[in-house]
C-alpha cells in the first residue's frame, strides 16, 4: 500500500492549490501573461493536484508505468494577469469513471479572487508500456468517487460545456 492509498481526509470543494506569482518571463509584448503560460500554470497545478490529492501523478507514473493523458481541453481567457500578480488554481471533479476524469480548473487572482481563466479538461489513464488506456487502481477510483461526491454540491461553472463560436445578435 502506498502513502496515497491511505488518504481518508474529506476533499475540499473545490480543491485549491498553493498560491503562486506570475514570473517576468511569462509576460508578453502586450504587457500581460501570455496565453501559453495560462495553460502552463494550469497544467503545473494539475500535476500537483494529481500527485497530492489523488496519488496518481508523477510518482505513481514512475512506480507503476501508468499516467494521465489529456484527451481534450477547452480554455476560456477571462481577464489578464500581470507580472508579479499572485494567483491560485482550483480544481473540481465534474465526472469520472474507471479510466477517465472530467475536471474543471479555475485560475484566480489571489487578490479579489477574480477568475482569470478556466479550463475544462478530460484526462485518461494510460499504460505507459502499451500506450493504451487502462483503469486507474481501485484505491484511486475510490478517491476519485469521494472527490466527485464532495464536488457535486458545487454550482455548475458558467463556462462548463460552453461551445466555441462567434455570437451574433438577432
Amino acid at each position: 500500500m502506498t502513502a496515497h492509498e491511505g488518504h481518508d481526509a474529506p476533499y475540499a470543494a473545490p480543491v485549491e492549490l498553493p498560491k503562486r506569482q506570475v514570473p517576468a518571463e511569462w509576460i508578453d509584448y502586450n504587457g500581460h501573461m501570455n496565453v501559453a503560460y495560462y495553460v502552463m500554470a494550469i497544467d503545473q497545478a494539475l500535476d500537483r493536484f494529481l500527485e497530492d490529492e489523488l496519488g496518481i501523478g508523477e510518482a505513481h507514473a514512475a512506480r507503476v508505468r501508468q499516467g494521465p493523458y489529456a484527451l481534450q481541453s477547452h480554455v476560456h481567457y477571462l481577464s489578464e494577469m500581470l507580472e508579479g500578480e499572485s494567483f491560485i488554481v482550483s480544481v473540481r471533479m465534474i465526472d469520472c469513471d474507471a479510466k477517465r476524469m472530467h475536471l474543471f480548473i479555475e485560475l484566480l487572482s489571489a487578490n479579489g479572487r477574480k477568475v482569470a481563466a478556466t479550463c475544462e479538461q478530460m484526462l485518461m489513464n494510460v499504460d505507459l508500456e502499451t500506450r493504451r488506456s487502462t483503469p486507474y487502481p481501485d484505491w484511486a477510483q475510490v478517491r476519485m468517487q469521494a472527490m466527485l461526491a464532495a464536488h457535486r454540491a458545487l454550482d455548475a461553472p458558467v463556462q462548463l460545456g460552453a461551445p466555441i463560436g462567434i455570437r451574433r445578435k438577432g
